[in-house]
């Protein structure tokens, strides 16, 4: 006598391995989710004319401990390897660009316009909208010092947002002046190697009690109210805002930005102008950021490439939650996710099991049309197999029985069928593909 089947949870409960803390599995629809991001960012870059880059994941550990400063030191995934290289799991993709574009920017044209779509590693609490593995689109100029470069990097961000279905009042950038908050704290004296420290506190405000922010910033002399009232006043941004302002305002993005003394960025490579994208109820942290990063690559090169940069990135995590939680945005995946998620488009159904040796030169027929099928692996009922044909979300169930060389193609949506022929099949099938999938009007 067989013991009793275990239940579903004492299955579970017995499975020793699972996605560590913060990692993810990727089912079919994950990844047909991911897929969407993945598609909406390329398009948008090559709609601005940005190629597309990668670089290892896997990292020297001084490339991001030389320049990055802040908390990132004490997020990195973290070891030696067998031979003895100190290495690290990339946390964020900007250093590595520097040191690519360091090595290679004699082959390229300037301004270099690049962008990335990978993976990133921080080892830090997992919470809504942040965990340990992360997906990042990045975004870059190198070459061009100027505002220019801010605006057409702001405008890809807003475009990018619109491009999920976001509008104009929905999601906010907020621009700031790194070097703006650089002289501030020179006109207090705040020492050179402590000025990260307090970016870093300005970088919290918003996030931190008022009384913890009073308790740090006395440790430089500075009272709250000094802070408060420089982020207030607009003139402490530099010229190069305004003509930031004035290149989207051309463009008719102007109603996306505000200025926002209080964005400095966590990162103590930014050097000018840094931005970051929020939804407009702020329910959320920020959905992308980045900014002007114009000695970089000139400290990652000690010295041999000077080569100003500016660019942002926007992480999967957070955009997919402010996707699903808006209206239009999450309906707009979701058709996506109807359109592009079935497993084929036509669905083989052999009616006569004998006939299987003509199904199979047809299946290698269609799928040598570009012609998305599939058929069961072995004899299965009728009714079974127009079952897995909707399960597949295939539009149509061909069906081949003893009428052969004659086929009837069934409409899956409104039940109904037409006849076809195996001769000229893959043509006649690739224009009806196109077509409706209500009954054809003779």
């Amino acid at each position: 006598m067989h013991p009793p089947r275990p239940f579903h949870g004492d299955i579970m409960a017995a499975l020793r391995f699972q996605a560590l803390p913060g990692f993810r599995d990727f089912t079919p629809r994950e990844c047909a989710v991911r897929n969407y991001l993945f598609e909406t960012w390329r398009s948008v870059a090559r709609k601005y004319g940005f190629v597309e880059y990668d670089t290892p994941v896997l990292e020297d550990t001084q490339l991001y401990l030389k320049k990055s400063g802040g908390e990132l030191s004490s997020q990195l995934f973290r070891f030696e390897d067998q031979g003895g290289r100190d290495v690290c799991l990339r946390p964020e993709v900007t250093a590595s660009l520097a040191r690519l574009a360091a090595q290679h920017q004699r082959d390229f044209p300037k301004p270099l316009k690049w962008f990335e779509i990978g993976q990133c590693f921080r080892y830090e609490k997992p919470q809504k909208g942040r965990g340990r593995e992360f997906y990042q689109f990045n975004v870059d100029i190198l070459g061009e010092a100027g505002p220019a470069a801010d605006a057409e990097l702001i405008a890809l961000a807003i475009d990018t947002m619109r491009a999920f279905g976001f509008v104009a009042g929905e999601f906010l950038v907020r621009v700031s002046d790194r070097q703006a908050w650089l002289d501030f704290a020179a006109a207090r004296n705040v020492p050179d190697d402590r000025i990260p420290e307090f970016l870093q506190i300005i970088d919290k405000l918003e996030r931190e009690k008022p009384e913890v922010t009073a308790e740090k910033l006395a440790a430089f002399g500075i009272e709250t109210e000094a802070v408060t009232s420089f982020i207030a006043k607009p003139e402490n941004a530099s010229s190069a805002f305004d003509a930031i302002r004035a290149d989207l305002e051309a463009r008719g993005l102007g109603d996306f930005v505000e200025l926002d003394l209080s964005i400095v960025r966590g990162l103590a490579y930014y050097t000018g102008v840094v931005f970051e994208v929020f939804d407009s109820k702020k329910s959320m942290r920020a959905v992308a950021g980045g900014g002007r990063y114009d000695t970089l690559v000139d400290t990652l090169s000690e010295g041999n490439v000077d080569l100003p940069a500016t660019g942002f990135a926007m992480g999967d995590y957070v955009i997919r939650n402010l996707i699903e939680e808006t209206t239009d945005p999450r309906m707009q995946l979701e058709t996506h996710l109807l359109r592009q998620g079935a497993a084929c488009e036509i669905y083989l159904v052999l009616a006569d099991e004998t006939k299987r040796p003509e199904a199979l030169s047809l299946l290698a027929e269609l799928r040598a049309a570009g012609i998305s099928c599939d058929l069961p692996f072995g004899s299965v009922k009728i009714g079974k197999q127009f079952q897995n044909a909707e399960k597949a979300g295939a539009r149509f169930a061909l069906v081949i029985g003893s009428e052969l060389p004659e086929l009837t193609l069934k409409v899956l949506s409104s039940r109904t069928e037409e006849k076809c022929h195996v001769l000229g099949l893959a043509d006649w099938l690739t224009t009806r593909l196109q077509q409706p999938d209500g009954p054809l009007l003779a």
